[in-house]
């Protein structure tokens, strides 16, 4: 899942003072999993921000809605009706949610209320850890499951740098060495072998040139 947090109120309150209708919108995905955009977060922020402008004596009209997604068009044409009667959009969806909800409303301003961390896993309530980039060149396969490019500081394709130490990262020791974890991982399946398979150095710039990445599934199109 998409791991965000929140945003401090102070800086909320920052980008939303001069306006005075806000939407405030929830997701129902990934933010509600990690506690930072749900129904909950939505209901505990307008309250706080309604209060603070209440004491300053503004009046600000604060109302909420939660969508399932903010990350498809069928959920976002729910509030079309309600967009112009607000000034500005305060959404608690990632990035990608902020940025498709400001494509589809474009003479709203949409305004971010999380900071949209990395895609991870839930280790405990409370507690989430980044397992993924996204770097479009999966090589778990080889690698026990265990991604490189997440856990290797250096996000090093072929084995350890050489700077660790009793498998600890040599940037920080509460860092384990991800090739450690592979390493350990390997042998665990009686598959190291596979650390023996080198692969090629990665070529970034075809990932990442050209602005945003598109994937097109030509079998599910419509």
């Amino acid at each position: 899942m998409i791991v965000a947090k929140n945003k401090p109120v102070e800086e909320i309150i920052e980008e939303v003072k001069d306006f005075g209708k806000i939407l405030l919108v929830g997701c129902n995905e990934c933010v509600t999993v990690c506690e930072a955009g749900g129904k909950k977060e939505v209901a505990v922020l307008a309250s706080a921000l309604r209060m603070y402008f209440m004491n300053q004596g503004q009046d600000m009209k604060i109302d909420e809605v939660t969508l399932e997604r903010q990350c498809d068009h069928e959920y976002l044409e729910e509030i079309r009706n309600m967009v112009d009667h607000y000034d500005a959009i305060l959404s608690l969806a990632c990035g990608v949610g902020v940025q498709f909800m400001a494509e589809k409303y474009f003479q709203t301003p949409v305004l971010p209320g999380v900071d949209t961390c990395f895609m991870g896993v839930t280790e405990e309530r409370g507690v989430w850890t980044e397992r993924c980039q996204g770097c479009g060149q999966c090589i778990l396969a080889r690698t026990g499951g265990i991604c490189p490019v997440t856990r290797c500081a250096k996000r090093l394709f072929n084995g350890p740098c050489g700077g660790s130490t009793n498998g600890h990262c040599e940037i920080n020791k509460d860092v384990v060495c991800g090739w450690q974890v592979i390493v350990d991982r390997l042998k665990e399946l009686d598959r190291f072998d596979d650390y023996e398979k080198l692969a090629p150095v990665k070529d970034w710039s075809t990932e990442r040139a050209g602005g945003p990445r598109t994937v097109v599934r030509e079998d599910v199109k419509s």
